[in-house]
């Protein structure tokens, strides 16, 4: 079993700046791929960003580019971030960490993600 836990969503005005944590627990790998995602009201769940293992390669959907950063921490145990700058009310959604065990290529499907937090709301005001 692998335990996700984000932290971190709140609400901020547009313009301003949130970092989302997870710490990841139970039989996790440092290995692993890490995503975000997110699922607003009445939408489907969407990709957000993805970091491999060692955070050295990286994906961002179109919509965050040049806003949000996903970056990891391996030391001890795996906690992945994100950095999300310049939020826009179409930003505000439901924010999920989710796992993808050990592999090379970095998944931007949810399919392929077989373990979830529980989510963390993040709310942007106009």
């Amino acid at each position: 079993q692998v335990q996700l836990v984000e932290s971190g969503g709140g609400l901020v005005q547009a313009g301003g700046s949130l970092r989302l944590s997870c710490a990841a627990s139970g039989r996790t790998s440092s290995r692993d791929v890490m995503g975000w995602f997110r699922q607003a009201p009445g939408k489907e769940r969407e990709f957000v960003a993805a970091a491999s293992w060692n955070g050295g390669t990286t994906y961002y959907a179109d919509s965050v580019k040049g806003r949000f950063t996903i970056s990891r921490d391996n030391a001890k145990t795996t906690t992945v971030y994100l950095q999300m700058n310049n939020l826009k009310p179409e930003d505000t959604a439901v924010y999920y960490c989710a796992r993808a065990s050990s592999r090379l290529r970095v998944p931007v499907q949810a399919y392929e993600y077989d373990y979830w937090g529980q989510g963390t709301q993040v709310t942007v005001s106009s």
